[in-house]
């Protein structure tokens, strides 16, 4: 299956031939639009001049890679945070799976281990894991036995709650509504 984000062709050309670019636009979905975080990715291969690898980004120099995301415009509203945090994450893939950022999900067995691995990757909480796992089933075809159960409610089928879900205008809108509900939802909860 091939991305059709409501991103620019390139950044979901980048997003169908590269997992890194897929693992970085959600490590970078928070705190900005998903938009913005998923076309990220082109943006930094661009300003580096190729796509790079993981275990290029896992060695980079920090400050060298936090100028490369603060160069306006910024590849995410917390350029430091962000680009330590990309790092990390790549360190993660290089020291524990080679580098291979396909190593990740490649030979999961269950979706509940598939959740286990993406959660340990640092600044994945139970969401953003929910919403990888997720992503990976229904955009990818990375389903192993149990995938929806570990994805929770966004791994269900016809649910449109996250990026998992959109494949076209349609479902984007419905995305939209979902997460505009489910935030005054919890701000009457809050009240």
């Amino acid at each position: 299956m091939s991305f059709s984000l409501p991103i620019p062709a390139d950044a979901n050309a980048l997003l169908d031939r590269s997992p890194l670019a897929v693992l970085l636009g959600l490590v970078l979905d928070q705190q900005i639009t998903m938009e913005k975080a998923f076309t990220s990715p082109l943006v930094l291969a661009q300003r580096l001049g190729h796509e790079p690898t993981a275990t290029e980004l896992a060695d980079f120099d920090p400050e060298a890679l936090l100028e490369h995301f603060a160069t306006p415009p910024a590849l995410h509203r917390f350029p430091k945070a962000m680009a330590a945090r990309v790092q990390e994450v790549c360190r993660v893939i290089a020291d524990q799976y080679d580098g291979d950022v396909e190593a990740l999900w490649r030979d999961a067995p269950t979706g509940a281990e598939l959740y286990k691995r993406i959660f340990a990757l640092p600044g994945f909480g139970k969401q953003k894991a929910q919403i990888f796992v997720a992503l990976l089933g229904k955009q990818i075809g990375v389903q192993p036995a149990g995938w929806r159960a570990a994805a929770g409610g966004y791994g269900d089928e016809g649910a449109y709650r996250s990026v998992a879900d959109i494949v076209d205008d349609e479902s984007l809108t419905k995305v939209r509504e979902y997460k505009k509900a489910a935030k005054a939802e919890a701000k009457a909860a809050k009240s």
